[in-house]
């Protein structure tokens, strides 16, 4: 498995801000108002990872008084890891997109006032989740590896 890259994560917020973007576009009026904390969930989500990447980190380096990881618990804790990070990369892609649509109705819609709010914290949520992947991904590395650069496929 090899860790995550940053075009994969770039490709799926791109995707992802342009296909809401789209939609929002058509649908917009017929949508009902966004919860202002309905991205809080992925905040949530990082806040696992973030636990689980501080239980992880000195079992991985093998510290004294830690019990060794299993590697079966390390392969599914990066594959949760590598998740967590590209879902929030599409999730920021996705709020990218609404609040591109959002802006220039800003000062006009009402709606827009307090959907922004709620995109704004999405984002933020989702920044916090592709943080927390990347950083459990990055806990979980084997100390006995070098480290190897970002090579192209």
């Amino acid at each position: 498995m090899t860790f995550t890259k940053p075009r994969h994560l770039i490709a799926g917020g791109l995707a992802a801000a342009v296909v809401v973007y789209l939609l929002t576009r058509l649908l917009y009026g017929e949508l009902p108002q966004l919860p202002v904390l309905a991205g809080v969930t992925l905040l949530l989500i990082a806040l696992v990872d973030v636990l689980l990447a501080l239980n992880m980190r000195p079992r991985v380096k093998r510290k004294p008084g830690t019990e060794p990881v299993d590697g079966l618990t390390a392969a599914r804790a990066v594959a949760l890891a590598k998740a967590s990070s590209l879902a929030g990369a599409i999730m920021a892609g996705a709020w990218i997109g609404l609040i591109a649509y959002l802006l220039p109705l800003y000062g006009r819609v009402e709606a827009a006032r307090a959907d922004t709010a709620s995109a704004v914290v999405g984002l933020i949520s989702a920044g916090a989740l592709i943080a927390a992947g990347l950083w459990l991904e990055n806990c979980l590395r084997n100390p006995d590896e070098p480290e190897e650069p970002y090579e192209d496929e």
